[in-house]
């Protein structure tokens, strides 16, 4: 069969049809090059959506999980295995040294099931009667029945009601409104750092500022995703360092192992507490294959002050998009950014003349372009970028 899938028939393909047809295939990545099967390269400004952030291929993450592979795969729950328990320590490490607070981990397999992980806390945290989560219009987190119901974006609701009760959504941004919201039902308020899908829009420090407020007031829980933003994403370990706000709860998954399917929920050890024997569970959580790309993607990021890359390489990109003509404004912190172009261009266009010009980006709205490229990004590989988009615009704009 042939895997040109954008000639087959939906029954042809051996993928559900959630994606669409995948327009291209890939077979190799180094660094923040991809290679497709008929050998063309192309810049990844994706990063599998914030995912290899220290590249594809790379190395140090390569050798931990070949050398893991050759040792120990996996271990049920009812033991431990030293390789996750080091991840764990060096996770919360992270959190300690961002919060001030020591914590505990439930290790998951994507950003979905740590939000999963983070509503069950709540709700056994807040008690019967007390089990509402409030989150913003225009997130995402994640696909599952549970944080679906959480996401702020109801097209995404429509195909699958009725939701599961007890999520309420409320305008990003608005302090009021918010306030209005968190009364005695609600055992949480789960809130990213950076709205992604949203169009990457930060949220500022007097709105998480605001909410941790609220949350202190009403006994609620102050739960960040940062399921796209950790792990330096930012400019900074976690996005919420920008505020100086003191999470309880912290849902991790994406770049935490570049590419190894895993995620964390991470709670402050009086709150990780409410938790007793059988009250969640995964077969795959914390994995000694999974949790050895963990180790090795912290250590490496370490030893690059990966923070440091992203913020460097972040302020040299913004400085040359806003340059360019049919750019109005670039949003965001460090390496996750949001393009804003003017009016009369479309987003999406952009995105397919890009992938034709090799360079992988994702429009997540019509005059939004996201760019999330490896924190390892060259200066090189940024002006091929910016140069990419330039022509891509000025090319759209001449033909309109």
């Amino acid at each position: 069969m042939s895997h040109n899938f954008e000639t087959q028939t939906a029954q042809q393909c051996p993928f559900m049809p959630v994606f669409g047809p995948p327009a291209i295939m890939f077979e190799r990545g180094s660094g923040t090059e991809l290679w497709d099967t008929n050998g063309k390269r192309y810049l990844d400004f994706l990063a599998g959506i914030a995912v290899t952030s220290l590249g594809h291929a790379n190395p140090v993450v390569a050798a931990a999980i070949s050398e893991q592979a050759n040792q120990l795969l996996h271990v049920s729950n009812f033991f431990a295995n030293p390789t996750a328990t080091e991840a764990a320590l060096k996770v919360n490490a992270l959190l300690r040294e961002a919060t001030g607070d020591d914590g505990q981990l439930f290790f998951t397999n994507s950003g979905a099931e740590s939000n999963e992980c983070a509503i069950k806390l709540a709700r056994k945290h807040g008690g019967r009667g007390r089990h509402t989560v409030v989150s913003a219009l225009g997130s995402f987190h994640g696909r599952t029945l549970a944080s679906l119901a959480a996401t702020g974006q109801p097209a995404k609701h429509e195909p699958f009601q009725p939701m599961p009760e007890g999520f309420k959504h409320v305008a990003w941004g608005d302090l009021d409104a918010m306030r209005t919201a968190v009364d005695g039902t609600v055992a949480g308020v789960l809130i990213e750092s950076v709205q992604g899908e949203g169009g990457v829009n930060p949220a500022t420090t007097e709105y998480l500022q605001g909410i941790r407020q609220i949350c202190d007031e009403t006994g609620a829980l102050l739960m960040i995703d940062e399921i796209q933003t950790g792990f330096a994403r930012t400019g900074k370990w976690f996005g919420f360092e920008h505020s100086g706000v003191r999470p309880d709860v912290v849902t991790l998954a994406k770049a935490m192992g570049n590419g190894m399917p895993v995620g964390a929920c991470w709670a402050r050890t009086e709150v990780a507490a409410v938790f007793e024997p059988g009250d969640h569970g995964s077969t795959y959580s914390g994995t000694a294959i999974a949790t050895a790309a963990v180790n090795a993607t912290i250590d490496e990021m370490r030893r690059l002050d990966a923070p440091t890359l992203a913020a460097t390489s972040g302020a040299r990109l913004t400085a040359k998009l806003v340059d360019l003509d049919g750019v109005v404004g670039v949003r965001g912190f460090g390496l996750m950014l949001g393009v804003e172009l003017a009016d009369g261009l479309d987003a999406r266009v952009a995105y397919t003349d890009l992938l034709d010009a090799g360079l992988i980006v994702n429009a997540v709205n019509p005059s939004t372009i996201r760019l999330i490229p490896p924190l390892t990004v060259s200066d090189a590989e940024v002006d091929e970028a910016v140069a990419l988009i330039n022509t891509a615009l000025v090319a759209q704009r001449d033909a309109s």
